[in-house]
């Protein structure tokens, strides 16, 4: 059993999970994925909400939203979420999935913990931009960052 910790960028809203690996880690590639990523893809954990304490404040965003225009694509919140988010600093942490009250999906990138597993399926690849899985083969300048210096170009 691992604990891991999910939070926002300023750390006011945490989603701290205590159990195995998820059962579900996905790659997303849906519209809705990358508008609230603001990225080209999106991965999320599914984890049980037995498991998980939440702490912080959110604010919360509903999708589809009920006064909004109707949604003319599917996406892999087509069933409904609820998306919690840092009413500070902005970032999404965590959303509740209408079609799985049992769980909540967590943003994997919340976790900022390399040892986190992969994802297990792909979902929305049609949706997807052809280069975004592969950046390696881009042609373009690739660079190593350590975290504590401008890194330099890949040897």
């Amino acid at each position: 059993m691992a604990t891991r910790e999910a939070s926002c960028n300023c750390g006011k809203l945490s989603v701290t999970y205590e159990g195995p690996d998820p059962d579900r880690i996905s790659l997303c590639q849906c519209y809705e994925c990358q508008k609230r990523t603001g990225s080209v893809l999106s991965v999320q954990a599914r984890i049980p909400r037995e498991q998980v304490t939440i702490e912080g404040q959110s604010s919360t965003w509903t999708f589809p939203s009920e006064d909004g225009e109707p949604v003319t694509f599917r996406s892999c919140d087509s069933g409904g979420a609820t998306y919690h988010f840092c009413p500070e600093c902005g970032s999404t942490v965590y959303w509740d999935i209408s079609a799985a009250p049992d769980v909540i999906g967590v943003a994997v990138g919340s976790f900022t913990d390399s040892t986190f597993p992969p994802p297990m399926i792909s979902g929305f690849e049609a949706y997807g931009h052809p280069w975004a899985m592969n950046p390696s083969e881009l042609q373009i300048p690739h660079y190593d960052y350590d975290g504590t210096s401008h890194g330099g170009a890949r040897a």
